[in-house]
């Protein structure tokens, strides 16, 4: 079954506790429709979820075939599961198990898409981007974030340094201020890293530092939410451009922005 109209559908599986995912990346893709034609509206399904630690994350990621299986119904062309330390806490390399796993539910279900993730989006466009040595900042407790460091390591790419917020709840962690990772970037060792991850978390946000810290740095800057919206453009057949997405989402044009003090 093919979309006819001229708005792509993106579906959305969602932490029920999660409020950025809905808010950045529908944010970039609206920005992206002021300079192309390409038009989207999106579609949510939510796991229950409203502590970041392990045992509630297992219990989400079991319910993520029934939100794919959900979306398949609105025929969405596409499918992004944002939760990067759920999949990290699933083993070394999961973000291609459950991919594959979920884009079978939307098969089995008459309307195959896939199924990207926000862990695989964040590892796959540091490859794509040839950065092989990060800093990162997380929202998670100690023991979450040094198992999103081995996870991110395990794919080939070096963490030099992290700064973990341990915050555990899932509201708290969206209610942080969005601008605020434009400073806490100046805790992190920096020194030799190709880029900065602003937030390794797509319900930490983090979108209008993103450009700050590029500007402040002269580094690359992403976040999981900006890596999820490359991902999704790029499983649509579209331009990996959007205005306010950093180097991801401007071809890498780092260049055409002043470093500032």
């Amino acid at each position: 079954m093919t979309n006819s109209s001229r708005y792509r559908r993106v579906g959305l599986i969602v932490p029920s506790s999660n409020v950025t995912m809905e808010t950045e990346i529908p944010a970039l893709l609206k920005a992206r429709e002021t300079i192309l034609p390409d038009r989207f509206t999106f579609h949510s399904s939510r796991m229950r979820m409203k502590s970041v630690v392990k045992e509630e994350l297992e219990a989400m990621d079991a319910d993520s075939l029934r939100c794919a299986t959900e979306l398949s119904d609105a025929a969405v062309e596409v499918q992004a599961y944002a939760c990067l330390v759920a999949i990290m806490s699933m083993g070394l390399g999961y973000h291609r198990t459950s991919s594959e796993k979920l884009h079978k539910a939307t098969a089995e279900s008459g309307c195959p898409a896939p199924v990207l993730n926000s862990a695989g989006a964040l590892v796959e466009s540091l490859h794509e981007m040839s950065f092989k040595k990060v800093a990162i900042i997380c929202p998670y407790m100690k023991p979450l974030t040094r198992l999103v460091v081995e996870y991110i390591e395990n794919e080939g790419i070096e963490v030099q340094d992290f700064l973990a917020l341990e915050i555990a709840d899932n509201l708290d962690v969206a209610s942080q201020d969005p601008a605020a990772p434009a400073e806490l970037w100046r805790k992190l060792d920096v020194r030799g890293v190709d880029a900065i991850v602003a937030s390794a978390c797509v319900q930490m946000p983090s979108l209008p530092a993103i450009e700050m810290i590029e500007r402040a740095s002269g580094l690359p800057t992403v976040s999981a939410s900006v890596a999820t919206t490359r991902k999704i453009l790029q499983n649509l057949g579209l331009t990996e451009v959007a205005p306010g997405g950093g180097a991801l989402l401007s071809g890498g044009q780092l260049a055409r922005l002043p470093k500032v003090a």
